[in-house]
């Protein structure tokens, strides 16, 4: 088992930056890929990033180049940085841990083995 914890989430003014945390603990840490997702009201969770166990990362377009996600492996600890905050990236937050998950899939939420419990953000205009 990994339990997750998400934290780091608040309200911010559009342009602003947030940085979120997910500390895991239970097994390996370093051997998953993490991932992050997020679920706006009446929206289905969509991909966000995730940086793999071998260091490579992975973007969703709508924040490429704004978002940069990172991980210390000695904390357990996975980071998502934003930046240049948009109202449209409000949204609850989601962590998610895959033990095994193909390049191609690693946008895919049920490739992902654990999830936390997520964390609000707000971006106002």
């Amino acid at each position: 088992q990994v339990q997750l914890v998400e934290s780091g989430g608040g309200l911010v003014q559009a342009g602003g930056s947030l940085r979120l945390s997910c500390a895991a603990s239970g097994r390996t840490f370093s051997n998953y890929a993490m991932g992050w997702f997020r679920q706006a009201p009446g929206k289905e969770r969509e991909f966000v990033a995730t940086i793999r166990s071998g260091g490579s990362t992975y973007y969703a377009d709508s924040v490429k180049g704004r978002f940069t996600i990172s991980r210390d492996n000695a904390k357990n600890t996975v980071y998502l940085q934003m930046n240049s905050l948009k109202p449209e990236d409000t949204a609850v937050y989601y962590c998610g841990a895959a033990a095994n998950v193909h390049p191609g899939n690693i946008r895919r939420g049920y490739q992902y083995d654990y999830w936390g419990q997520g964390t609000q953000v707000t971006v106002s205009s």
